[in-house]
């Protein structure tokens, strides 16, 4: 496996990881401490993906806006989910 390649599989896995805690965060109250776990929680599985795969501190800006990705992904499908998911029940009483 090239170091691209080896890259690009450390941030698409550390996107991975962060996007079930985006969806839960969007549950969350803005600032509660589920909110703040929901955020910080996933950080060691990030930083111990970075170094189990041998990047070093050069890498860390990528995988920082990987696991950001990942929030903001997580929250807004979660999002374009439950809406979905309301619209259809809604057309489903009518």
């Amino acid at each position: 496996m090239t170091h691209l390649e080896l890259e690009s599989v450390a941030i698409l896995l550390a996107i991975a990881i962060t996007l079930p805690f985006g969806a839960y965060r969007a549950t969350t109250r803005k600032f509660s401490w589920q909110w703040f776990l929901a955020i910080h929680l996933p950080i060691p599985f990030v930083i111990l993906l970075r170094l189990s795969f041998g990047l070093g501190w050069w890498f860390v800006p990528f995988m920082l806006a990987s696991a950001v990705t990942g929030q903001l992904l997580g929250s807004w499908l979660f999002n374009l989910w439950r809406a979905r998911r309301a619209l259809s029940r809604a057309q489903a009483t009518e």
